[in-house]
């Protein structure tokens, strides 16, 4: 017999469930519809183009299927050439938009600061602005040759302008009566520039960035088809000396991934991140 006042024996605790944290699981489900928006415009892009090259059936050299494309794109990459052409563009871009960038936020704080450098200057910038790099690169090509240099210098100059304007335009937005405030409590000139007309001029700023880098993105596609020394710009160019209508193709696929993934994932986040730092965004 078992005692009445005894406690049968207890039932097994249930084997603990995993499971995605709340706020986790929705995060991956938004990242995952994001990049099923983002990819759809191209998938419904790529099944058009071969809709219309199985109805039309266009040589090869003519307008070729996404299939011999992603070939072509597969080749020059297993062999390397993408790699170091890419590599070749990536770098050019990199140095002409520091520099680039650096020159601009500094012209652009200079005339933001005097109104008569300003008005001096604003009319010859503004009828440099409305030319191109690309306009400029015969004259590039005799001052300094068929060189990397020539590439920077277009793709610095076209995205130079941007930068100083929107820097200009933030500077003026910042409430002259804050340096007066930050002089009248014995602030000095650096502390003005540092900690006041910078941050409220970074969103501007960075919007230039973005902007002038997107220009200058161009610009060096261009000059790197003129000079041919190397680039993505020049992959495409050669690819059409043999009529590889595929591999130019492939070259622009490529061209326009490097700018997206570049755009979207780091000048894009960065501005928005800004702006919100900065409160000119709530959310």
């Amino acid at each position: 017999m078992t005692d009445p006042g005894r406690a049968g024996p207890r039932p097994a605790p249930p084997l603990p469930v995993r499971t995605l944290p709340r706020g986790r699981a929705a995060s991956a489900a938004g990242a995952a519809a994001a990049a099923a928006q983002m990819l759809a415009p191209f998938v419904l892009f790529t099944a058009g183009w071969a809709l219309v090259v199985g109805v039309t059936r266009w040589p090869e050299d003519v307008l070729p299927s996404p299939f011999a494309v992603a070939r072509a794109f597969g080749e020059v990459f297993a062999k390397g050439i993408l790699v170091v052409y890419a590599g070749e563009t990536i770098r050019r871009i990199v140095l002409a938009a520091v520099t680039g960038v650096a020159i601009g936020i500094a012209a652009g704080f200079v005339m933001g600061l005097h109104d008569w450098i300003a008005a001096l200057l604003n009319p010859p910038l503004r009828f440099f602005q409305s030319l191109s790099g690309i306009a400029w690169l015969p004259l590039f090509l005799i001052w300094f040759g068929f060189s990397d240099k020539t590439i920077v210098v277009a793709v610095w100059y076209t995205l130079v302008f941007p930068v100083a304007f929107n820097t200009m335009l933030g500077v003026r937005t910042v409430p002259r009566l804050y340096r007066y405030a930050v002089l009248t409590l014995g602030g000095t000139w650096r502390q003005i520039v540092f900690q006041v007309l910078l941050p409220g001029a970074i969103p501007y700023i960075v919007g230039g960035v973005r902007l002038g880098i997107a220009y200058g993105w161009r610009a060096l596609i261009a000059a790197e088809i003129v000079v041919g020394s190397g680039g993505l710009g020049y992959l495409i160019f050669k690819a059409e000396t043999f009529h590889l209508t595929a591999r130019i193709i492939a070259g622009m696929t490529a061209i326009g991934i490097l700018w997206y993934l570049t755009d979207y994932f780091l000048l894009r986040p960065l501005e928005e991140a800004t702006i919100e730092r900065w409160g000119l965004v709530y959310r």
